[in-house]
């Protein structure tokens, strides 16, 4: 019997986020823009037949969509809240209101159900004013499901409210979407869930270390639920005690003292000062997957502390430590950038290991041992440290610049053949083309051209400066004088005034796999990068499209393109007119018939 009352005591104890689930408006955390503008429309009667709520799991959708079901069916509304005490807000909060709907859409998804609710709605509500239908998760419903739910979206009965909750906005239909009013949801930040738990814990008389509330927090990633969640799981790992050893242990998270070390001993080139560290972190039963997420959230944190100081101190409740401050002061960004990319690409390859331990001591001697550029971080630093060698590259750019003047000013006497048909001139400019040491890789522009818009190429050209600066001195000098002139999803033509700097940039692969992989990490897309000059470009455009015009589709060798480019004129002889026939004769006379050529412009 007592046994029996034991099992029956322990069963009634209820999660944290389901005893401080919020039952007001007020009650709710991190959202006062949407609190404010429902309460509002409750106040003022200008409610709407349909909503819909979206955002991050764990932010108060489905709580906001209950708390505001109860305030439309409430009497005794008070500025937009409903009182929780009429028999209609008791209701709601048990769950025991016919007329309030609560509706998963992930296991009900199908075009029956969304009929069934159809003419359902059609019906007055029995017990409450108005009949509200909260779906969760609408997102999975089928296109089917859809298309019936639009249909009462379109026509919506009289006293009914449809409330549609999702993670994944982008997978609903826009018809869906404009049909009703949209609230955006974001994630809690680490100070707000921080300043609940302290909350509920002082409400319960529990102690608490502060530092492990935060440690919390942090694991949550802007969920309120998860982080009540997390909380629960330590009250009962530390026996009704709240402490830091205990936060770490359940969230899996490494401690900041053996982080900041670690850090430091990577950057240090510290290999085996390193190792000791990592295995004293893994004999704590730290996770790897968990330690590298860590590691690439320090590396981003200490990026952010170099530009605002203010936005971390902010994030991390003003708990960094000195050595952090210290790192962020004297580490380059561009090391963290190259930690942070063999961090992100470790953490994709470590799903497929069978042996993490021996991955992540790899990775050690990796971060540890990697090349450290040669050019600082910031153009600042680079500036003092290569003055000479951009000093010289910026001369060498002027010499030409004057050249490439004077010889438009001066354009030098090219000798040609007498022959006065045009003939000679088509397999002359053949010729020239052929003289260049590397024609334009048409095999991989065409494709680019293919898919090509003005609106990737103006996108493109928005984040050119900030890739720009991303690049080394030598690297930003070599592209000093290029620039995008096409660009499609996955590809991105550049284009160069001279045809030295075209030629180091073809040849240079690092400069393209940089270009590259920046490009990513400032768009999110993967391009690839390929490379033309002024000269050939408008002879290359017009070639694709006279091609296509053509109905060509393929993609032409760029050898054979150069050559055909330029259209062969029907043969006939020019004839000079009397005026000229006087000069042409003196002209034979002092140079010779062969080295005359007569064209006729």
């Amino acid at each position: 019997m007592n046994l029996k009352y034991e099992r029956t005591n322990a069963m009634s104890y209820q999660a944290l986020y389901r005893v401080w689930r919020p039952q007001r408006f007020e009650d709710m955390v991190g959202q006062d823009v949407i609190t404010k503008t429902l309460k509002n429309a409750l106040i003022t009667d200008q409610t709407s037949h349909a909503y819909l709520f979206t955002g991050p799991r764990g932010t108060g959708k489905t709580s906001a969509a209950k708390i505001f079901a109860k305030a439309v069916n409430c009497h005794h509304l008070k500025d937009g809240e409903p009182c929780n005490e009429c028999e209609s807000c008791k209701a709601i909060t048990n769950g025991s209101m016919s007329d309030v709907i609560e509706i998963d859409a992930a296991s009900n998804n199908g075009v029956e159900e969304i009929r069934d609710i159809r003419d359902k709605a059609k019906y007055a509500p029995t017990e409450a004013d108005y009949k509200v239908y909260i779906i969760d998760e609408v997102h999975m419903l089928s296109t089917g499901a859809f298309n019936a739910l639009l249909k009462t979206l379109e026509e919506p009965p009289a006293n009914v409210i449809f409330i549609l909750a999702t993670t994944e906005p982008q997978k609903i239909p826009l018809t869906i979407i404009s049909r009703t009013q949209r609230f955006d949801f974001k994630r809690i930040s680490a100070q707000e869930s921080y300043d609940r738990m302290v909350y509920i814990l002082n409400e319960k008389k529990i102690t608490f270390d502060p530092k492990a509330l935060q440690v919390v927090a942090r694991a949550a990633e802007g969920g309120m639920r998860d982080a009540l969640s997390i909380l629960d799981q330590v009250l009962s790992f530390g026996d009704n005690e709240v402490t830091l050893e205990n936060a770490l242990l359940v969230t899996g998270s490494v401690n900041q003292t053996l982080l900041d070390q670690y850090i430091d001993q990577i950057f240090k080139k510290e290999t085996a000062q390193g190792l000791e560290t990592l295995h004293q972190i893994l004999n704590e039963g730290k996770d790897g997957q968990r330690l590298i997420e860590d590691l690439i959230e320090e590396g981003r944190n200490l990026l952010l502390y170099q530009q605002d100081p203010k936005l971390v101190e902010q994030q991390h409740l003003g708990e960094l430590s000195d050595q952090f401050k210290s790192q962020a002061q004297d580490v380059d960004s561009v090391e963290l950038y190259q930690m942070i990319d063999i961090l992100n690409d470790a953490q994709q390859q470590m799903r497929f290991t069978t042996h993490p331990d021996v991955y992540l001591e790899v990775l050690t001697i990796k971060l540890t041992n990697r090349q450290v550029p040669a050019v600082g971080s910031t153009i600042t630093s680079n500036e003092g440290a290569n003055g000479a060698e951009v000093d010289q590259l910026k001369k060498e750019l002027s010499v030409l610049q004057q050249q490439m003047k004077e010889l438009k000013k001066n354009p030098p006497v090219a000798a040609a053949n007498t022959t006065r048909t045009s003939e000679p001139r088509k397999k002359s400019v053949a010729k020239k083309g052929s003289s260049k040491k590397t024609p334009a890789n048409l095999t991989k522009i065409y494709p680019i051209l293919d898919t090509a818009t003005k609106n990737n190429l103006v996108e493109l050209r928005d984040v050119w400066k900030d890739l720009m600066n991303m690049l080394s001195v030598t690297q930003r000098a070599l592209m000093h004088v290029s620039r995008p002139v096409a660009a499609s999803k996955s590809g991105v033509v550049v284009s160069f005034s001279y045809d030295f700097l075209f030629e180091k940039a073809v040849d240079d692969s690092d400069l393209r796999s940089t270009l590259e992989s920046d490009l990513e990490r400032l768009t999110g897309a993967r391009f690839k990068v390929t490379y033309v000059t002024d000269e050939d470009w408008p002879q290359v455009r017009s070639g694709f499209i006279q091609a296509r015009k053509n109905g060509d589709t393929s993609t032409p060798d760029p050898e054979i393109v150069q050559e055909e480019t330029v259209p062969d004129e029907p043969e006939q002889t020019v004839e000079p007119n009397d005026k000229s026939d006087k000069v042409v004769d003196e002209a034979v006379a002092i140079f010779g018939d062969e080295n005359i050529e007569i064209k006729n412009d």
